[in-house]
């Protein structure tokens, strides 16, 4: 199994359509995602508006922010929002639209 160091960038892949592309620890899941000419939906950019609602499949992400605009719920039924997200493993995210 390789390790990954903490400046290694982590594979997101997007489903349902396959896209996929890397995305640095500490770089926000949306802004890698535009970086590699993904158009997710989004709009604030600060975890409120939820434009860019996500479901998280597999891996592990960590939010910038304390409590961004979800539930508790919404939290452990695996949805995120990738505008403030940060991976912490390699991510499979669920998406509505592209």
């Amino acid at each position: 199994m390789a390790v990954m160091s903490e400046t290694s960038p982590f594979r997101v892949t997007l489903l349902p359509g396959g896209e996929a592309f890397d995305c640095a620890a500490d770089q926000p899941l949306l802004l890698a995602a535009l970086a590699a000419g993904i158009a997710l939906p989004w709009s604030c950019r600060n975890g409120t508006c939820r434009s860019c609602i996500s479901q998280l499949a597999e891996g592990r992400i960590e939010h910038r922010i304390p409590w961004p605009g979800l539930s508790a719920e919404e939290k452990a039924e695996g949805w995120v929002l990738p505008c403030v997200a940060e991976p912490r493993s390699n991510v499979t995210l669920r998406v509505s639209a592209i």
